[in-house]
């Protein structure tokens, strides 16, 4: 089915909003403890594991108004809200969830948890291994979407939730979207994959290797065993610039950039940054390496490269057909990170197998990080692609 077709019968379930969800408190969960240690993918056993998580709304009684929102690459649990009244800024998605917004907590409970192997309060190479009592560093084991997907049951099995109502995410997250109906496929009734892929680009797996060499190239990585000392600041500063460049259009940089100078119209002949998305690129690469993990970054990205559902299950298509679940796959026209053409892969295949999908290939600038934009289209979308889902699953 067209994105254009549904979005239409969706239409007049659109209502603005603008509510907060307030205070939000993080939670932390302890699982995976021995001798039950999750089984990896690489064939090692990890625990225990500690999992970050928040949640806002309220779990009805029934427990089936849930939906697991999980977040990209460098994300976090804090989808919604603020920590304390003082916080500057709100949660990475409070623009879609919230009082009266498409991810209503006044209808469903949403729940976000930091994915395994991240460094913002769930268990990766920067915690603590209990066997050394120093950081896994690379101790620590690979890991992979589907892995990230084990630990997220955990939580949601925590919660005592049998049945989600809806999964959602974008880019590494939508590929974790896609893989929980696949894994789990009696425990997700919907699931909604933002620009993301059943498997990565070779183009998009070279961005990624680019990155990782620049941070295994600082003198500071030390093998990734640097926590204490000195970080590999410059190496993931450039990583972050690599992968923020994949993250915009070029029509988007073009608009906010062009070839602006920072100081005047007259060239230094230097090589400090002069233009304008040079200065961009320095800021972002600034903030970013004071909140992430070096480490983190490689294992994460290595987890999106090594996703790949034609690969473990013979064919996309025999993927998808093990879901039971109704999906809703988006892309974004200028999205060169996750094109277009890699979404209607993955619908081809629902369809052929006969699984409920909607699509929609909405037009944007944004490139990549269009979804976490103020998107009114996309969140229209959602808005009443869940709405339904609630009437069918909750109200029903």
């Amino acid at each position: 089915m067209s994105g254009n077709a549904q979005s239409e019968q969706f239409e007049a379930d659109f209502t603005p909003g603008s509510g907060s969800v307030g205070i939000v408190t993080p939670q932390d969960l302890l699982c995976a403890q021995p001798p039950n240690r999750l089984k990896l993918s690489c064939g090692k056993e990890l625990g225990p594991i500690t999992v970050r998580y928040e949640t806002v709304g309220t779990l009805s009684p029934k427990k089936d108004n849930a939906i697991l929102v999980i977040h990209a690459l460098t994300g976090d649990a804090h989808v919604a809200g603020r920590h304390a009244p003082e916080d500057r800024k709100t949660g990475w998605w409070d623009i879609i969830v919230g009082p009266g917004k498409p991810l209503d907590t006044d209808r469903y409970f949403i729940i976000c948890s930091n994915c395994l192997g991240g460094c913002m309060g769930t268990t990766g190479p920067a915690s603590t291994n209990p066997s050394t009592g120093k950081p896994y560093a690379l101790e620590f084991p690979v890991v992979t979407v589907e892995d990230m997907v084990a630990v997220q049951r955990m939580v949601v099995d925590h919660l005592g939730i049998d049945r989600l109502l809806a999964v959602i995410g974008g880019s590494l997250a939508g590929m974790q979207a896609l893989a929980w109906p696949i894994l789990y496929p009696q425990r997700v009734a919907n699931a909604i994959v933002v620009a993301a892929a059943a498997r990565l680009s070779p183009q998009a797996i070279a961005w990624n290797a680019i990155g990782r060499n620049a941070i295994l190239s600082d003198p500071n990585w030390r093998n990734g065993d640097y926590y204490g000392q000195a970080l590999p600041a410059t190496g993931l500063a450039i990583a972050r610039m690599i992968g923020h460049i994949t993250y915009l259009s070029e029509v988007k940089m073009r608009q906010k950039f062009g070839r602006e100078l920072r100081n005047g119209d007259a060239f230094k002949y230097d090589f400090i940054s002069e233009f304008e998305v040079e200065s961009y690129l320095d800021y972002q690469a600034s903030r970013f390496v004071e909140r992430f993990d070096a480490n983190s970054y490689l294992y994460l990205t290595k987890a999106m490269d090594y996703f790949d559902l034609a690969a473990q299950y013979g064919s996309v298509r025999d993927a998808v057909a093990r879901a039971a679940a109704r999906f809703l796959v988006f892309s974004f026209t200028t999205d060169w990170l996750f094109p277009s053409w890699q979404s209607r892969e993955m619908v081809n295949a629902m369809i052929s197998t006969g699984r409920q999908v909607t699509y929609a290939n909405l037009p944007t600038d944004h490139g990549h990080d269009a979804f976490l934009l103020d998107f009114p289209e996309l969140h229209r979308i959602i808005r009443g692609f869940l709405s339904e889902a609630y009437r069918r699953e909750v109200k029903a």
